[in-house]
């Protein structure tokens, strides 16, 4: 017998439909592995209803980490700006790339080691925190060179950095985002500053950053997380890292990963859960990721019916209420099965007006 959902839309009788969890977000998770830009804040404004949201999860008793890859910033810097906008923070609470930079070198040289710096000073207060010593030539026989994000890195010192590594010193680059975001769009970020030693060497890096584990077992480590949840804006970094990590993960819509990004999503880079802004933290977490078995040929969520006529026909999406459940509806639907192209998912798209 053909079902119907509450909306009145028919729905195929093998239909999936994705029900909320019982209990908040943050009841589920001890910490929140937060990114910051894009998820907390943009430049040096919050992003709207992230303090509100933030503060009440912390009420609930969810501790909140903030974990970035910029190492361009000390956690003491970091943990400053978080409190200018509204956000509580020592600098305990922030865990920078950095820090896990400082940690990999760590494990793999003996103590007061020599690292050449290519980067800012942050680099060097982790590399102090860690017992190794910052150098900035390669004169001084460095033991490892560490590359990070800088707005002044220039000439000198790549040149000095690939001397080092070309004579064996282990490479390590504190990220490799290809670009950062800032008030004039995407610029090159430290990923395209490796290319130039990668280049000059032929030596590729180890990567301390997102979405390379190092970064994660980081946060865990510094914050005892027995059931972290990663919350980030992109799916490359904070959402592949996560998946890489075994690590439940949830993407939020205020910065750089957008809806159709996430349709389109590889299975590498699928969250668990998809929600507007950081209030979903505080709602039941509908689990809309890593989705097995067969195919569906419809999913439902909250008002909204997303289904497939033909395995090689556009998906229709119909119904109405939260867009975001819809959007839950079409990814649940999109996973399910292959691959989907853009040309398959656009026409459902259409329908969530409201989403980026």
């Amino acid at each position: 017998m053909q079902q119907i959902d509450r909306t009145g839309s028919q729905v195929a009788p093998d239909a999936t439909r994705l029900v909320p969890g019982e209990g908040a977000l943050v009841a589920k998770y001890d910490v929140a592995l937060l990114d910051l830009d894009g998820v907390v804040y943009t430049g040096h404004g919050a992003v709207p209803g992230a303090v509100q949201a933030l503060s009440s999860a912390r009420q609930a008793g969810m501790r909140l980490a903030f974990v970035t890859n910029n190492a361009s910033r000390s956690p003491s810097a970091v943990a400053a700006h978080l409190s200018s906008i509204g956000v509580p923070a020592a600098a305990g609470d922030v865990v920078t790339s950095a820090q896990a930079a400082a940690t990999l070198i760590a494990e793999r040289v003996p103590p007061g080691s020599p690292v050449l710096v290519a980067g800012a000073t942050a680099l060097r207060l982790a590399l102090r925190a860690r017992g190794l010593r910052p150098v900035s030539t390669a004169a001084e026989k460095p033991a490892a060179v560490v590359q990070g994000y800088h707005p002044d890195i220039g000439y000198p010192q790549l040149a000095e950095a690939a001397i080092a590594v070309r004579d064996g010193a282990i490479f390590v680059a504190s990220n490799t985002d290809r670009t950062i975001p800032s008030p004039r769009g995407l610029q090159p970020g430290n990923g395209s500053l490796v290319q130039v030693i990668v280049a000059a060497t032929g030596v590729q890096p180890l990567v301390a950053g997102k979405p390379e584990p190092p970064l994660h077992r980081e946060a865990v480590a510094r914050t005892s997380a027995k059931r972290p949840l990663v919350v980030g804006d992109r799916l490359d970094t904070d959402i592949e890292g996560a998946v890489l990590a075994g690590a439940d993960s949830m993407l939020v819509l205020t910065g750089v990963s957008t809806a159709r990004d996430l349709v389109l999503a590889p299975a590498s880079q699928r969250p668990d859960y998809v929600c507007a802004d950081l209030s979903g933290l505080l709602a039941p977490g509908t689990r809309v990721g890593r989705m097995a078995g067969p195919a569906a040929s419809a999913v439902s969520c909250g008002g909204w019916t997303a289904g497939r006529p033909a395995e090689n026909e556009p998906i229709e999406l119909s119904g109405d209420g939260d867009p975001i459940d819809g959007l839950r509806a079409l990814c649940a639907l999109a996973w399910s099965g292959q691959q989907v192209s853009a040309d398959i998912v656009d026409p459902a798209l259409m329908a969530l007006k409201n989403l980026r």
